[in-house]
């Protein structure tokens, strides 16, 4: 599995410092998308288990929580990084353009974020948006989070 960036983010996961992760080779390409570099396989640098558990290390005094950006078509590795992201007590999040992943990697996600990118719906700070942010343990929608009133 390939990310293309790593960065520390405030806004995609409300109340949390997350660990995000862009996953290479999205097979979806929505039209619109404003990250069509994600779509090339293998773009970026590969995530192995030991690259992963640094960043988990070096930033377990300050996130809270990992959000993968994409990388449900790496099923077992995706599996495998987000049980070790909560046993090493972080929160969990996938943003996917799909409607619905497997099961098992449901299983060790707190949140997830489905629907693809429709520009004329917008994204989750629009009340049109087709995309939904769910919590998962609640089965609660919380796309109000992400709406400025």
């Amino acid at each position: 599995m390939f990310y293309h960036s790593f960065q520390v983010v405030l806004q995609e996961v409300p109340g949390e410092i997350s660990l995000c992760f862009s996953i290479s080779g999205c097979p979806l390409r929505c039209d619109g998308c404003h990250s069509p570099f994600l779509w090339r396989k293998n773009n970026g640098n590969l995530l192995t288990l030991d690259t992963f558990k640094d960043y988990l290390n070096r930033y377990a005094k300050l996130a809270t929580c990992v959000l993968f950006m994409g990388g449900e078509w790496h099923k077992e590795e995706l599996f495998v990084m987000l049980k070790l992201s909560k046993s090493k007590n972080y929160k969990t999040c996938l943003y996917t353009g799909e409607i619905g992943v497997s099961k098992a990697i449901l299983n060790e996600l707190t949140w997830i974020k489905t629907g693809k990118w429709e520009q004329l719906k917008g994204g989750l700070n629009s009340p049109t948006t087709n995309q939904k942010f769910i919590e998962l343990k609640t089965n609660k929608e919380l796309n109000h989070l992400f709406i400025k009133n």
